[in-house]
């Protein structure tokens, strides 16, 4: 059964403190793993990504050929596809796309009177590496978001990496890939393949950005090639936080919380209530309904092992208390979810009310699912176009400019010692 903790108990600091550490401990424990294979992969490049494929998805690559999907695959597998499927695939790629349309920045200039120009320069990144998780679960979905958001930005070049357990890979991502108009696929996983993308190999081409989530290990690789290449986030396990008031549905919250623990057995389920009966039935329901599941003995683990629900006297506490963990899900389970929007400071994205589940975000409301893990919702921000775009500022001064602003300017470099700075301008002057 999920453990219920007491806000009032003398020991609750404590094992709330755990929760908050989750990503620490979780990184602690595959830190120098992580570090291994990526020196592997900076060091011996593609003979190491094929002894990680043969040690990790056991199968045998020793090619590039081989560690590619087939470009004929890609339409071949979106024409073999159910209607009805690939109907729900087109609604799909339709709102994804529709709100990611809406994050397009534009280039702009600002002219001034004097002659001053100052601006900034939107340009797509040349490259991005997007990871797709394929171990435990397929995530057709995952493309979409960072495909998609790739696409609108106008990134040129993309390159799909998931693993291939036995050499198999999903029909419906290649299918996924196929709409949106991706043909590149490497058949490498794990922190393999965030260090083959981050550095490079005779057979994988060094990238811009990586995006996408995956377990602890390739969240703990990002965070440490980060500064060889740029990353969205930190993409770990999945987490759900709940927030509900006696109003709320049991049957919902409990299906609701099972659906973030099938994921992973390192994914967390959070419910966060002043209502004691409400927790003690959904602890209740939470095993009656881990039953029925095809994934039962991984939701199971992550119940028992990172999921609670927290008792709190009153909903504000409940409320602070959820915006120190700053889940990447928040469903908000209240008579007027609403009302409690503006008091949510930290969370990667928030459903409000009950007709709306996490997973209807994971899959067609049009919001990037990609969301930031392990508490880092209170710095990082879902996927977006702005990821697979750089910015750069436009400056252009005129004579009348320079003569107007440039005494200014010297007279700041010289209180910084900087006299090189200062004869820059004053000879224009």
């Amino acid at each position: 059964m999920i453990q219920i903790l007491y806000q009032k108990e003398n020991n609750f600091d404590t094992n709330f403190q755990h929760i908050l550490n989750r990503a620490k401990e979780d990184t602690k424990n595959v830190s120098k793993i992580v570090e291994n294979i990526l020196n592997d992969i900076k060091t011996k490049g593609d003979t190491a990504i094929y002894d990680d494929i043969k040690k990790f998805d056991n199968w045998s690559c020793s090619s590039a050929i081989e560690l590619y999907v087939p470009k004929d695959r890609f339409k071949k597998a979106y024409d073999n596809l159910d209607n009805e499927l690939k109907n729900s695939l087109q609604v799909a790629y339709g709102r994804i796309k529709s709100y990611h349309k809406k994050q397009l920045e534009k280039s702009w200039l600002d002219y001034e009177e004097n002659g001053t120009i100052t601006g900034v320069k939107i340009t797509p990144i040349a490259r991005a590496g997007l990871y797709i998780p394929g171990g435990k679960a397929v995530y057709p979905s995952s493309l979409l978001m960072n495909a998609i958001a790739a696409n609108v930005a106008g990134v040129q070049d993309i390159i799909v990496a998931t693993p291939t357990p036995n050499n198999s890979i999903d029909e419906l991502l290649l299918a996924s890939c196929y709409l949106c108009d991706i043909n590149k696929v490497v058949k490498v996983g794990g922190a393999s393949a965030i260090g083959a993308l981050a550095y490079g190999t005779k057979s994988i081409k060094k990238v811009d950005v990586i995006t996408g989530p995956g377990n602890i290990f390739v969240a703990t690789a990002k965070q440490k090639v980060y500064g060889d290449v740029n990353i969205d986030m930190i993409a770990g396990p999945s987490e759900i936080g709940i927030l509900a008031d006696t109003n709320a549905n049991i049957e919902y919250i409990s299906a609701d919380m099972l659906s973030q623990a099938e994921h992973d057995e390192m994914a967390s389920s959070i419910l966060i209530t002043p209502c004691e009966n409400l927790a003690k039935n959904v602890a209740t329901q939470i095993d009656k309904q881990l039953k029925n599941l095809s994934r039962k003995d991984i939701a199971k683990i992550s119940i028992q092992n990172r999921g609670c629900i927290i008792v709190t006297q009153n909903i504000e506490k409940a409320i602070k208390l959820m915006n120190d963990i700053a889940p990447e899900h928040l469903q908000i389970l209240t008579k007027n979810p609403f009302e409690l929007l503006p008091q949510i400071q930290n969370a990667g994205a928030i459903f409000l009310g009950e007709n709306t589940p996490e997973p209807i975000g994971d899959y067609i409301a049009g919001p990037n699912h990609t969301l930031p893990t392990g508490g880092t919702a209170k710095f990082f921000s879902p996927l977006a176009v702005e990821n697979f775009i750089k910015k750069s500022s436009i400056i252009s001064f005129s004579k009348q400019a320079i003569k107007e602003l440039g005494i200014h300017a010297i007279n700041i470099a010289q209180a910084e010692g900087l006299t090189a700075h200062a004869n820059s301008i004053k000879l224009r002057l």
